[in-house]
């Protein structure tokens, strides 16, 4: 699934300020309207997705957008108990707050 409608091409060194995206989708460092690379952000949605097909429902939920962007940027994780230890491990690893920690496109397809 992809949806090209706010895609851009971008050098990865490159910071952006857009404010765009799906709100669920959207990494904290997008809801904190702050300077962004693209390919952490990109790996956070990438995060979304995998939850949402193993967990059937988003990781972060709030009744209204503002809500929602404080537990993007706040919140922990929770799990079903059917979700093994190692899916848990790597969904961690791709929803690290910090952008500069979260794991890159390489380092998935290694893991």
């Amino acid at each position: 699934m992809i949806d090209f409608g706010f895609s851009t091409c971008i050098p990865h060194e490159r910071k952006v300020k857009i404010f765009c995206g799906t709100p669920s989708y959207m990494a904290p460092e997008i809801v904190s309207k702050v300077e962004y690379s693209g390919p952490p952000a990109d790996i956070w949605a990438l995060g979304v997705l995998l939850y949402a097909l193993l967990c059937g429902k988003f990781p972060f939920r709030g009744s209204n957008d503002k809500e929602l962007y404080t537990n993007i940027c706040k919140q922990e994780l929770h799990f079903p108990e059917h979700v093994s230890s190692q899916a848990r491990y790597f969904l961690n690893k791709l929803f690290q707050k910090d952008p500069d920690q979260r794991l890159t496109a390489k380092d998935i397809l290694r893991d």
